[in-house]
């Protein structure tokens, strides 16, 4: 390698950095702005004088008692909840999206949110279940099916489009028992299920935010670890065995730090549709081919949700929608949107 090209090769990667920090900070910039309006605005509206006593009030000793209750009690962990939980499904959706080498794998596609939404279902219709013990049923139907789609599409290895294929087999499957649990179902019953399938933070609890949060500091040091596994990965099974990857490994690694994300999220929040479909593609765009991707896939997943939430909050002055009502219909757009584009290239980025 010559002196040029060396010093080419070197003004490359600088540019590259340059642009994946650009865009980390304008980012964060977004989602700084996007959480101020967060906690101002509302019913009753705050300044940001008094929402900055009330935060430091717990160290000052100066509170007062309605406002800290708006801020700390209602604002407060629904802004976390927000965050948390869009950067979770961001990093879910992108993970699948680059493992299986296919814009359409996310959660919300491949079924492991209909398998965390039909178990929801029927322990709210068959058990009578509610609250926490409903998340947990999610949280667990969410891994089982993730186990059943991974099963199923071993054969001697996992291929991206046998996943993808039988993913949304399953996505189908369990969508249709949900629509049998819901014809013997009670009225009420319906109305609380439903609640729960558009998904929502109306319901926030800083003890939602505290799982989540802890989940995410266990599984990002080792979405760390996998993710260099990917190099060899992307250059096809033979040559990453040929390099040393372990590929089974990694990529049931991979998977299963993708699923945790996606059901500890969905325990959370319910089944937010799209936002772990669309963080991915719009961090890549973003990003230019400056990397891959991921820290500012989680960016935009917090993004996506927390504006979301704010127009859900505040489009209607009289209505207050689910969160995942926007989501959806965010979400769909983008999907018309990505296949016209994706029509007239030949291809899906």
């Amino acid at each position: 390698m010559t002196l040029v090209q060396a010093t080419t090769i070197a003004a490359v990667r600088r540019a590259r950095q340059n642009h994946a920090t650009r865009v980390t900070l304008g980012l964060l910039a977004a989602l700084l702005v996007a959480a101020i309006a967060a906690m101002l605005l509302g019913d009753f509206p705050v300044p940001p004088e008094t929402v900055l006593q009330s935060l430091f009030s717990p160290l000052t000793g100066i509170s007062n008692k309605g406002v800290d209750f708006i801020v700390l009690q209602v604002r407060l962990p629904r802004l976390i909840l927000a965050l948390l939980s869009g950067a979770a499904f961001g990093l879910s959706g992108i993970i699948f999206q680059t493992l299986l080498r296919n814009p359409l794998a996310s959660p919300d596609i491949i079924g492991i949110a209909h398998g965390a939404s039909a178990a929801a279902v029927f322990c709210i219709i068959v058990l009578g279940w509610g609250g926490l013990s409903v998340s947990l049923g999610a949280f667990a139907g969410a891994i089982l099916t993730a186990v059943a789609i991974y099963l199923l599409a071993w054969r001697n290895g996992v291929t991206a489009y046998r996943v993808v294929l039988i993913g949304i087999g399953a996505a189908a499957m369990l969508s249709a028992i949900i629509s049998y649990l819901f014809t013997r179902a009670r009225l009420n019953e319906v109305q609380q299920a439903m609640a729960w399938l558009v998904g929502s933070l109306n319901a926030a609890q800083p003890a939602d935010s505290i799982v989540l949060a802890i989940t995410m500091v266990v599984i990002l040091p080792m979405l760390f670890v996998l993710v260099r596994g990917l190099d060899g990965l992307e250059l096809g099974d033979d040559t990453a065995h040929a390099l040393g990857t372990h590929v089974e490994r990694t990529r049931l690694g991979l998977m299963l730090v993708a699923v945790a994300l996606a059901a500890f999220a969905t325990a959370a929040v319910g089944p937010v549709g799209f936002v772990a479909f669309v963080s991915g593609p719009i961090a890549r765009r973003l990003m230019g081919g400056a990397g891959r991707g991921f820290p500012q896939a989680a960016l935009v997943g917090a993004l996506v949700m927390l504006m979301s939430d704010l127009v859900a909050q505040h489009a209607f002055p009289s209505t207050q929608l689910p969160t995942g009502v926007v989501t959806g219909a965010f979400g769909a757009t983008f999907l018309l949107w990505l296949l016209v584009v994706s029509g007239r290239s030949g291809r899906v980025n």
